[in-house]
C-alpha cells in the first residue's frame, strides 16, 4: 500500500523490492510496455527511480519512527549507463550502515549531513546495466 500511496508512478511502472536489510537493499525494475523506450530498452527514468528507491529505502529504514525527526532530501543524482537494459533490472544499494552513521551525525552536531550512495543495476545474467550516484541530505528537525 505504500507504493499505492506514496510512489504511484514507481507502482505503476512495476517496481519492486526484491530483498532488505540492514545493510542492503534491492529494487528490481521489470521490461514491460509502461517502462521501455522506442530504443527497445528500459527508459532511463525508471532505471533511475529504481536506483533512488534502493536508497531511499534504506534511509527511510533509519529515521522511521525517529524522536527528534529527520528530513531526508536528494540533491543530486548521476546515472553512468554500461549496456542496453531489456530485461529484468535489479538494482541493489548495499550502504546502509553508511546511511545510518550519516543520519547519527546529522542529529548529533545538529546540522545537515550529505552523503553520496551507489546504486548498481544489473541484469538478469549479472551484467552491470547501470550505475546510479544520489547523494542525500540528512537534517534533524
Amino acid at each position: 500500500m505504500f507504493l499505492f500511496y506514496k510512489l504511484p508512478a514507481a507502482l505503476y511502472s512495476g517496481l519492486r523490492v526484491k530483498y532488505i536489510d540492514e545493510e542492503k537493499c534491492e529494487v528490481t525494475v521489470p521490461y514491460k510496455w509502461f517502462t521501455k523506450n522506442p530504443f527497445r530498452s528500459t527508459y532511463f527514468a525508471c532505471l533511475s527511480m529504481a536506483a533512488e528507491m534502493s536508497t531511499g529505502i534504506l534511509a527511510m529504514a533509519n529515521i522511521y519512527g525517529r524522536k527528534p525527526p529527520v528530513s531526508m532530501l536528494v540533491l543530486k543524482v548521476n546515472g553512468d549507463y554500461k549496456k542496453k537494459a531489456t530485461g529484468k533490472t535489479i538494482f541493489t544499494c548495499n550502504q546502509g550502515i553508511l546511511i545510518k552513521q550519516a543520519i547519527e551525525e546529522a542529529v548529533f552536531n545538529k546540522q545537515a549531513r550529505t552523503i553520496s550512495l551507489t546504486s548498481t543495476g544489473r541484469n538478469e545474467a549479472g551484467d552491470v546495466v547501470a550505475e546510479f550516484t544520489i547523494e542525500w541530505s540528512f537534517k534533524g528537525k
